[in-house]
């Protein structure tokens, strides 16, 4: 787990693919329940996340869409998903939230003043649907302060990896101002991480992080583009982010 300082009584982090009881090609600690992976294996893998996170996770389905659940109890860490939606908002004590991803951006933020936390998944449609934008106003609407707000994006698939046609590229552009880059190879492509920066920044998020970490090259992370190339399958990783019960 790698984690990330979102402020006082606030535990949050991105799990890598160590540390885990699946084997490949989802090895090791493969955190989604879709991709061919034996559920037991994931819910135990589901229990260590946990147990670092110090509290029950409430776990999502997503769908690259822009809605938000909003967690109302220990209740909704009971299960395997609390639905499908791309954002997940706590001011639960004793919660954690999280959002699963394997080259989609994870978006963890917090108000540690307020004491609400929220995780997003960000692909390039829920980021041009806002989804950030939708997270961002749930964490509003449970007393969170945007001034206050700190941000972590996480690893994710860089601008500099994500080749897309040029049609696409511009349709994303036009609604996220800032994800129009060149690749490696010099073809059109999308920088979602700097998008995401963007749409907080906009919002009145000043303090956001932008971890840097490629899932397309970097092996410590699921990559679904990668393990398409590879003509095989692989797991999911998760953006957690928990309330302390102090």
């Amino acid at each position: 787990m790698l984690g990330v300082d979102l402020g006082p009584g606030v535990r949050a982090g991105f799990t890598t693919r160590d540390g885990g009881v699946s084997p490949a090609p989802w090895d090791s600690l493969d955190l989604g329940l879709l991709v061919g992976d034996d559920p037991d294996r994931v819910r135990e893998n589901r229990a260590r996340v946990a147990a670092w996170a110090g509290a029950p996770v409430a776990w999502a389905t997503q769908v690259h869409g822009a809605a938000v659940h909003v967690v109302r109890g220990t209740g909704d860490a009971a299960g395997d998903s609390v639905g499908e939606v791309d954002g997940l908002v706590s001011a639960v004590p004793g919660t954690a939230v999280a959002v699963l991803v394997a080259d989609c951006v994870p978006v963890l933020l917090a108000d540690p003043v307020a004491g609400v936390v929220g995780a997003a998944h960000a692909g390039r449609r829920g980021l041009a649907g806002g989804v950030v934008q939708a997270t961002l106003a749930a964490m509003v609407a449970a007393g969170a302060d945007p001034a206050r707000v700190r941000a972590a994006v996480g690893p994710a698939i860089s601008g500099a990896r994500y080749e897309v046609p040029t049609a696409l590229q511009r349709e994303v552009a036009a609604a996220v101002p800032g994800t129009a880059c060149t690749t490696v190879d010099g073809t059109p492509g999308l920088d979602l991480p700097a998008g995401v920066a963007g749409v907080l920044r906009a919002a009145g998020v000043t303090d956001v992080l932008l971890t840097g970490w490629c899932t397309a090259t970097d092996p410590r992370f699921f990559s679904h583009r990668r393990a398409q190339r590879a003509g095989t399958t692989t797991g999911r990783s998760a953006a957690v982010v928990a309330l302390s019960n102090v």
